[in-house]
């Protein structure tokens, strides 16, 4: 019997880290083939949906995660920037959609919003909500009622991501918990809020390590609607600048994996796409890819330009998904 059939699972039957592992160690071709096969059973393969991510908060959060540009821990060349006004939010939503949108993102850099806060972005799930776009935000780690505030404004997603897997979570950031996490995951889900949640490779964590955050995203109930992949960016400043860069095969080892083992979720190819050339994002699709983030900027570091985005779709024949 072949992997490809010993792999195929009871309903409902979780994934176990083992499993994962066997993915990942298929033939390149075997595990291409069957992530695509995976893909078409669930999605037209010839679609991406396309978000925007603005940063209305940029700087000086009191978090240390070791990839972070945005943490008061670490000497880095982002500035602080204050809270952006509603204006400034409406201006760049209208604009991201202009450009082919559907969903517009905003990030805030805190360990969790104060209500103060909070209620100013409010304001701007609502606004963004009212012309048309799906909304998205993450602004750290939340509490009960803040997410039910959030789900009455019209928000449709939280993104949170895991990051990484439980065993290693601690060698990157150590002011709060992987189970911090999980917990503001279940208030949104407890919140009737869509879940984006995914991880970052490439951050020093072995493949088992990947296999084990893919096995724990494959495995909450529900499974998260959405799933960035994102490859580290690696900035100067931050713990992990030196960090082992990771064998692009082996990202689109991890972009297979996760779409096989999240078969109904939106796969993002998320923050590195700036670094990688156009032959290495086309063999994301190919493996199951199909959301990403339009525009020059994920919060505060670069991605490519809509143009050239735009420009690899005609090449790949790929058309942006409709809200």
């Amino acid at each position: 019997m072949n992997n490809a059939t010993a792999l195929k699972q009871v309903t409902n039957s979780p994934w176990t880290v083992a499993q994962i592992e066997t993915l990942f160690a298929m033939p390149f071709s075997d595990l291409i083939f069957k992530a695509q096969t995976v893909h078409r059973e669930h999605f037209d393969p010839n679609e991406v949906q396309v978000s925007t991510l603005l940063s209305i908060k940029t700087g000086g959060c009191s978090e240390d995660c070791g990839y972070c540009s945005q943490s008061a821990h670490h000497d880095t060349p982002v500035e602080r920037e204050p809270l952006l006004k509603l204006d400034e939010v409406v201006s760049a939503a209208a604009k991201a959609k202009e450009s082919g949108a559907t969903r517009f993102c905003m990030g805030a850099a805190w360990r969790g919003p104060q209500q103060k806060d909070l209620v100013s972005v409010l304001e701007m799930v609502r606004a963004v909500k009212a012309m048309g776009l799906e909304t998205c935000v993450t602004l750290g780690m939340l509490k009960e009622e803040q997410a039910a505030q959030l789900k009455d404004a019209g928000l449709d997603y939280y993104n949170h991501n895991l990051d990484t897997a439980p065993e290693f979570y601690g060698q990157v950031i150590t002011t709060h918990t992987h189970q911090d996490r999980l917990d503001t995951l279940g208030r949104v889900r407890k919140a009737g809020i869509k879940v984006c949640s995914g991880g970052i490779v490439g951050m020093g964590e072995s493949r088992t390590q990947r296999a084990a955050l893919i096995a724990q995203l494959a495995n909450l109930d529900p499974v998260p609607e959405s799933v960035p992949i994102n490859m580290l960016v690696q900035v100067e400043g931050t713990p992990l600048k030196n960090a082992e860069t990771l064998d692009p095969l082996e990202f689109v080892r991890t972009v297979a994996v996760a779409r096989i083992t999240m078969p109904s979720s939106l796969v993002r190819l998320s923050a590195g796409r700036g670094e990688m050339a156009e032959s290495l994002q086309a063999l994301c699709f190919l493996a199951g890819a199909n959301s990403i983030f339009y525009g020059e900027k994920l919060l505060t570091t670069g991605n490519p330009d809509t143009d050239a985005d735009q420009a690899l779709f005609d090449k790949l024949g790929i058309r942006a998904m409709a809200a």
